[in-house]
C-alpha cells in the first residue's frame, strides 16, 4: 500500500475576506475530491484571507500510480483556480 500526500500553497490576491476565501475552498475542494476520488481539505493558514494551504492524500497499489493522481489533482488545481500555486510539498510513504 502507498500513501500519497500533497501540500499545496495557492496565492489569491483578489480575496479580500475569509468569507470569500471559504466559498473558494469550498468549491475547489468539492471538485478535487469528486473528480478524484482523493482526500483533500484546507490544512493551514485559516485566517490568512490571500493564502489557500491544501493538502491531499491517495491510497493505492504502486509508487507510478500515487505519482499519477497526484500530477493530475496537481494540473487540475492550476488551472481551475485564478490564484498562483507557489509551493508543491510532495510526500510518498509505503507500509
Amino acid at each position: 500500500m502507498v500513501v500519497g500526500t500533497v501540500k499545496l500553497r495557492i496565492y489569491t490576491s483578489w480575496v479580500h475576506s475569509l468569507k470569500e476565501k471559504r466559498k473558494i475552498v469550498k468549491s475547489l475542494c468539492a471538485k478535487v475530491g469528486n473528480k478524484f476520488n482523493v482526500s483533500v481539505a484546507e490544512i493551514d493558514d485559516q485566517d490568512i484571507h490571500q493564502i489557500i494551504v491544501l493538502g491531499f492524500a491517495c491510497v493505492t497499489n504502486n509508487n507510478a500510480h500515487a505519482d499519477r493522481i497526484m500530477d493530475s489533482v496537481i494540473d487540475f488545481i492550476e488551472e481551475n483556480t485564478e490564484g498562483e500555486v507557489i509551493h508543491i510539498e510532495r510526500d510518498k510513504n509505503s507500509y
